[in-house]
Parts: structure tokens; sequence; C-alpha cells
């Protein structure tokens, strides 16, 4: 089994390469729609507070919470992507989602898209999220479910190519089913909310066909809130840190 240090080195070189190239086509068509829902359902819970996303990458979320928060805060293990976070003009630091290098109960929310499923230790990583949180605060965290589309295409399709060497096989990945999440959190920690994003949606190329791609888009942000959420290639819980 590879050891935690070396799972966190090889997550490392495989962002700091991704970061060359991570915003390519990410201002249009499906990843603006995933970054949309996210930011819509992190508005329920901001309301002014300070603000910690972890695994920031290159701020393209943080950004944006930085609108509707006092205070947005990121984090992330890769210098490569911390550099354009910084052009940004943003609050960031470099660590370990595994080891926030902040406070006990420094921030009102904390949030983490896209990157819970690539750290190995998943209840460590929630204890630290809760740990940083105020009680009465909110941690907002984000799966990918085995139980969608995308993670059915993600098992049965080859792995995408990342930067110039890599593939997404080459970083640690898991799925969760979103009803085992509360075995992962911490005590006093409880789901009060959730979305789910990309329920219908097989493959992320069909948002750019003319006519699909705007019924696609219209479906998946009229459905994420609705019952068939739990299908959503991305899931958020928003979860309340009991005061």
């Amino acid at each position: 089994m590879t050891s935690p240090a070396r799972d966190e080195r090889d997550i490392r070189a495989y962002y700091d390469e991704f970061s060359a190239t991570y915003e390519s086509g990410r201002h249009e068509g499906y990843h603006v729609l995933i970054d949309d829902l996210e930011i819509e359902f992190a508005s329920r819970f901001v309301h002014g507070g300070e603000v910690l996303e972890v695994g920031c990458g290159t701020g393209l979320i943080l950004q944006r919470l930085s609108r509707l928060a006092s205070r947005a805060v990121g984090v992330d293990i890769s210098p490569g992507m911390l550099e354009k976070a910084r052009a940004r003009g943003l609050e960031v630091y470099e660590g370990s989602a595994t080891a926030l290098p902040f406070d006990d109960a420094s921030f009102d929310v904390t949030c983490a898209f896209k990157v819970l499923p690539h750290v190995p230790d998943l209840k460590r990583a929630l204890a630290e999220m809760a740990r940083v949180t105020r009680p009465g605060g909110i941690l907002l965290v984000e799966l990918y479910n085995p139980m969608s589309l995308r993670g059915l295409m993600k098992r049965v399709g080859p792995p995408g190519r990342i930067g110039e060497t890599k593939r997404e096989s080459d970083v640690f990945t898991r799925f969760n089913p979103p009803w085992k999440l509360a075995e992962s959190l911490p005590p006093g920690c409880d789901v009060i909310d959730s979305r789910g994003i990309r329920i219908l949606t097989p493959a992320a190329f069909l948002l750019k066909a003319p006519i699909l791609g705007k019924v696609l888009d219209r479906a998946e942000r009229t459905l994420c809130d609705t019952k068939l959420s739990i299908f959503g290639g991305f899931w958020i819980a928003a979860v309340a840190k009991r005061a």
C-alpha cells in the first residue's frame, strides 16, 4: 500500500503539471455549469461570513466566493495552482487537506469542491474541515457519486489525459455513495442540505452541442435540488457543526 506521504507527493506533482492547462475550456459550457451550481449552493450559507476553500486550485471558485464573503481564503497542496490563484490577488496558502494550516474555529464556512475524492484519508480531511470551522458554522462537502452517469462513464471509459505526461488514473480518486457520508463525518456534524450536479449529462462534450447543450444545461439547473439529486455525479452536502 502506498504511504500517505507518497500519495501527497503524487497528488502535488499531478496538480502542478495540471496547473499549466487547468483553465483551458473552464470558462464555458460544462465547467461553467458545474461551477455555477456549486457557487449557487454555497451562497445559501456564506451570508457575508469568513470562508475557507480547501483545494482552491487556481482560484476560479474562490474568486467568486470572495464576492459573497467578508473574507475568502484558499489552501492548496500545489504550488503551481497557487501561483495562478495569487495572480488573481487572492489570499491563499500552501497546505494539505489533512493538516490545514489554520487555528481551530477560524471560519464560518469551510468548503471543498472536486477535491475530497482525491484525498486518500477522507475522515481526516473532514475532521480538519470541522476543526477550523466555528461552532454553528457550515462545511460544504462535495463527493464523486458512483450511483451516477458520470460514475458509470468513469468506470467504463479510458482515463483522460492531463498535461503533457499524466492521465486521470495517475491520481487517487474515490467515489462515495452519498448516503454513506455520515459514516465519515466527525462527531457533532450533521447533514442539513444537499445538491446533485450533473444528473442527466453522460458526457461533458454534449453540453457543447447547439441545441442539446442548452436543453441539458436547463435540465441540470432545474433538477439539481429535486429527488433526482441523489444521482448527481457531483454530490454536495451542507454539514452543520453543532454550536
